[in-house]
């Protein structure tokens, strides 16, 4: 599962604006607003979430699961 600090956090790595995300997952602008004003665990429907994560990934975003630290997010390494 995402948590809302991961989507916002990959959204800016990322330089993606709420409504480009938006479109690129094909949800709502309201739904990005209120899933990354979410602290913890995201809480919505299963495509939702994976929208959101493919469209990220998509956009270069790797999401690193708790490994005792917490969840995270990187930026893919790009190749010249």
């Amino acid at each position: 599962m995402l948590t809302g600090e991961q989507i916002r956090a990959a959204r800016a790595l990322a330089r993606l604006e709420q409504t480009d995300l938006a479109g690129k997952a094909s949800v709502s602008v309201e739904t990005i607003k209120r899933l990354e004003g979410m602290r913890g665990t995201v809480s919505a429907q299963m495509a939702t979430v994976l929208a959101i994560k493919r469209a990220l990934e998509a956009a270069g975003v790797i999401f690193i699961d708790e490994n005792g630290e917490g969840p995270g997010v990187r930026l893919r390494k790009t190749t010249a």
